[in-house]
């Protein structure tokens, strides 16, 4: 099948250096707050969110954890070689399974100054957790594949990672992790160990503003996709519909598929969230379709013929119907979704989010949520002052809402 073509030149704009926020504010609720309501575009502080959203809320956020997913081995030579962690091959590919590993695992990666590591040669860094040294020692299997061992049986890697390694920042901000990093690169709300990247429009909320929200009548409801390091992937392709997605696991239970039918205004917190919500839709389409029953997102199913496309509700009680079926209360997979125009968002009215980098796959999200609006909105946030990018300010989209 063909996916739909588009002109990347059509989704660029021009970001000065200068915009791309380098550091988070210090309190994290006083960021910018853009609100695009169809017709109309206002500007306020984030910690006033609530004012902005419909009647009868649901916010879906995502509770995955950003582990400290940077290496870095220093050669008797004095050379240095970073691995950045990506997804797990063995004991599992499942990443939750992956961090509670012990003794040993096996990554991919991607391995900086690799010219200068031999194949099946061994790296060591000795590693300070709760007041004794243990020794991680990193072997390369191939030019993308890292086996990592520790001597210490019973620990499982996600503690011997906590220290071991370092906040992976994106690549636009020019600076190395500070200390600071390690708590507010991450949300307030994170749960699950297993992403690389932030999910950043999370990053503006607070407890206290979480509290408001629900004392106002907002529910909340937490879903997980590990976000990989392809969020931060170039469009290099010269076809826009070439671009790789690299598949991300999600993880929902049956009480989640529930909450989201009886929901009425679904608000979407960052497009990983929207990812999530997007993909359910499918894997129920493919489920009335009876195109197989694993979860797996492709970059094509969206865009494949299908005898009958349901409403997003009819397509979650599938899913639904499924994991009853099965007799299994939760659902693991992966998604390879690409939303981009003249894609039809299915379950959410509205979406925050923060500011992207132009002719980027986020960037295509955001066009195929709000249209050819998303033009006067980054020229709005620009005209006036906003932060751009993991650590800037925020928006609200809500585009079929006119006040």
């Amino acid at each position: 099948m063909n996916l739909p073509e588009l002109n990347l030149q059509d989704y660029t704009y021009h970001l000065p250096e200068h915009r791309i926020a380098q550091f988070p504010l210090p309190q994290r609720d006083h960021s910018k707050l853009l609100v695009y309501t169809g017709d109309r575009i206002r500007h306020d502080q984030f910690k006033n969110l609530g004012k902005y959203l419909p009647e009868n809320t649901t916010m879906v956020f995502n509770d995955t954890r950003v582990i400290p997913a940077r290496l870095v081995f220093k050669k008797s030579t004095g050379a240095v070689i970073e691995i950045f962690l990506l997804d797990p091959v063995w004991p599992s590919t499942d990443i939750n399974v992956a961090m509670q590993a012990t003794g040993s695992g096996t990554w991919s990666c991607m391995i900086g100054n690799l010219k200068r590591w031999k194949e099946h040669q061994s790296l060591e860094m000795p590693v300070l957790v709760d007041g004794k040294t243990v020794t991680l020692t990193a072997n390369r299997l191939t030019s993308e594949q890292v086996q990592l061992r520790w001597d210490d049986p019973g620990m499982a890697f996600v503690d011997l990672i906590k220290k071991a390694g370092q906040v992976p920042l994106p690549p636009y901000m020019k600076r190395k992790a500070a200390p600071e990093d390690r708590k507010r690169y991450q949300t307030v709300y994170s749960k699950y160990h297993g992403a690389v990247a932030a999910p950043t429009a999370g990053l503006h909320f607070t407890d206290t503003l979480l509290e408001s929200l629900e004392s106002q009548g907002v529910t909340k409801k937490y879903l997980t996709l590990h976000v990989g390091a392809g969020t931060f992937q170039p469009i290099k392709a010269s076809r826009v519909s070439d671009h790789p997605m690299h598949g991300e696991q999600i993880h929902v239970s049956r009480q989640n598929i529930v909450d989201l039918m009886e929901a009425k205004n679904l608000v979407a917190v960052g497009t990983t969230s929207l990812r999530i919500l997007e993909s359910l839709y499918w894997y129920g389409v493919k489920l009335i379709d009876k195109k197989g029953h694993d979860f797996h997102i492709s970059k094509p199913d969206p865009y494949d013929e299908y005898r009958y496309l349901p409403e997003f509700k009819e397509s979650l009680q599938q899913v639904k119907s499924h994991l009853e079926n099965q007799q299994i209360d939760s659902l693991r997979g992966y998604t390879e979704i690409f939303i981009f125009p003249p894609y039809r968002i299915k379950s959410c009215r509205g979406l925050i989010t923060n500011f992207h980098l132009p002719a980027s796959t986020l960037i295509l999200l955001v066009a195929a949520f709000v249209g050819e609006d998303w033009r006067k909105v980054y020229q709005e946030a620009l005209d006036q002052d906003y932060r751009f990018l993991s650590y800037g300010d925020s928006s609200l989209l809500l585009p079929s809402i006119h006040n």
